[in-house]
């Protein structure tokens, strides 16, 4: 299966995608790319994977942070997918990525003119709870509940409902799955878009793949395609003709400064099926998300200050106005949701994953939650078996990378409580590798920025280890800058200043 990709550098990488015969080539490098990779060079499978942009570049660091069953996919009936939801959420908080993944509590705020009755939700938190195993399931006063939120709109306010989800670092638990590939044997690249597919006999054989200003072909016996918001684009190069397989929902996400902590995040009613969110998130507050029609190029998805204002204006139900004002946003973002095609309005939806096959055999596989991209890397792997000579899919969930060993790290002592608290988060039982580039260099223990725990040894272990290729991969996915409201110019010249001729060209 040749050497791991993870330190290697970028000509191995390119060479072995030119010269070696691959059983599977995954084209995408979303976290449902990504799953499906590592999953499968565990089998022992020799396995590509190519992401046109970066890592978790897209859709994949543009959600809501969210590990979560999905309450409001009750209301709309599906508690199928609730189930499975809140399975998969077990499993990522307990074996899979335990640093990446912390289980935290949820109140829903019931106002006198929204539009469900306490009894109403109050049966729906027993089902949820109940289908998640968790006794976090019952309804609170107000004065407790401004407890645990303080800016908690009080006026109208009947009772809210508790209940228990988790958040995650949603670019980092995409890059664990794909070190966890490389790691593995598997050949990874960003930065390697693919413009044409490979055939042999009628069945689609491989890929044309450009980086750079060099054009590789890569031999494979399966294709898979989970290019994300860009999985009809991908179908259509092997037939132009095709029609479309799925449809694009925008969601809007702002970040805004958080003064003082929250012991709960909030969920908020909007109406009789949309709920949004007010999460506390690295000392900040995340808003969100906006659920509208994108027929735009997938690539062109920008955030408006109309969208910032709903936003804003919908926190508001149950936030002080003054806590979501405008002059507090210090970031947005906007990602694609993948949804199955039809009619109707977004937001009514199901977030179920869409697999089709084109006539060469290549297998499309768009949609689906980040909760479940677990079980969707398997399901997709199990339907190509035979194609690749399995005899089964083994579905037992395996720790990521950094996620064994968590109580036995140890990290020097000098270091900043929040420094280190950070470290363990993001990297787990490896902290101490990040720490190691800066053994022959003390100034690599600086912060990035002075208002975050993120230090410099980060961004060079980022491009050393993680195919971080510019600065913007390190800001907005290797490490928290961009979340915290940090990605700022001053940021950038000092991590541009450290790594000098370390980034790609």
């Amino acid at each position: 299966m040749g050497e791991p990709a993870v330190g290697v550098g970028r000509g191995r990488t390119l060479e072995r995608l030119a010269t070696q015969q691959f059983d599977l080539l995954v084209i995408g490098g979303g976290i449902i790319g990504a799953g499906i990779a590592a999953h499968a060079a565990r089998l022992g499978l020799g396995v590509a994977l190519v992401e046109a942009g970066d890592f978790g570049g897209a859709t994949s660091s543009a959600s809501s942070k969210l590990i979560h069953g999905g309450l409001r996919y009750l209301r709309l009936g599906d508690v199928r997918l609730v189930r499975e939801a809140h399975h998969e959420r077990r499993v990522l908080t307990q074996i899979v990525a335990p640093h990446l993944v912390h289980r935290t509590p949820f109140l829903l705020p019931l106002y006198r003119d929204g539009p469900h009755r306490p009894w109403f939700v109050q049966s729906g938190i027993v089902l949820y709870s109940t289908l998640a195993r968790s006794r976090i399931n019952w309804l609170v006063s107000p004065a407790e509940a401004k407890g645990m939120v303080p800016p908690l709109v009080l006026e109208g306010l009947r009772s809210c409902a508790l209940y228990a989800d988790a958040t995650t670092n949603d670019a980092r638990l995409c890059l664990e799955n794909v070190r966890a590939a490389a790691e593995a044997g598997a050949c990874v690249a960003n930065g390697a878009e693919v413009f044409a597919l490979r055939s042999a006999k009628g069945r689609v054989r491989g890929a044309e793949i450009r980086v750079g200003g060099t054009e590789i072909g890569v031999d494979a016996r399966v294709v898979v395609n989970a290019a994300g918001p860009w999985v009809d684009h991908v179908r259509r190069l092997e037939d132009p003709r095709l029609g479309s397989s799925v449809r694009l929902s925008k969601g809007v996400h702002v970040l805004a400064s958080l003064d003082e902590d929250w012991d709960a995040a909030l969920t908020i009613v909007q109406d009789d099926v949309r709920v949004t969110f007010a999460v506390p998130w690295y000392g900040m507050l995340l808003l969100g998300t906006t659920d509208s029609e994108h027929t735009g190029d997938p690539g062109e998805v920008d955030v408006s200050p109309a969208e910032i204002d709903q936003v804003l204006a919908e926190a508001a139900v149950a936030v002080d106005r003054d806590l979501v004002a405008s002059d507090r946003v210090r970031a947005t973002y906007a990602g694609l949701r993948v949804l199955p095609a039809g009619e109707g309005e977004s937001v009514n939806a199901r977030r179920e994953t869409v697999f089709t096959r084109s006539p060469g055999g290549m297998l499309n596989v768009a949609g689906g939650k980040l909760t479940t991209y677990r079980r969707i890397a398997l399901q997709a792997l199990g339907r190509v078996r035979s194609d690749l000579g399995l005899r089964t899919v083994d579905q037992h969930p395996w720790p990521l990378p950094g996620a064994v060993g968590l109580d036995r790290v140890a990290l020097p002592s000098e270091l900043d409580p929040d420094i280190r608290a950070h470290l363990l988060h993001l990297y787990g039982s490896r902290a101490p590798e990040v720490l190691a580039t800066a053994e022959a260099d003390s100034t690599l223990l600086e912060r990035i920025h002075p208002d975050g725990p993120d230090i410099l040894a980060q961004a060079i272990y980022a491009v050393e280890h993680e195919w971080a290729r510019d600065v913007e991969d390190i800001l907005w996915r290797r490490t928290t800058c961009f979340v915290r409201g940090l990605a700022d110019e001053q940021s950038e010249s000092r991590i541009g200043d450290v790594l000098g001729s370390r980034l790609a060209p």
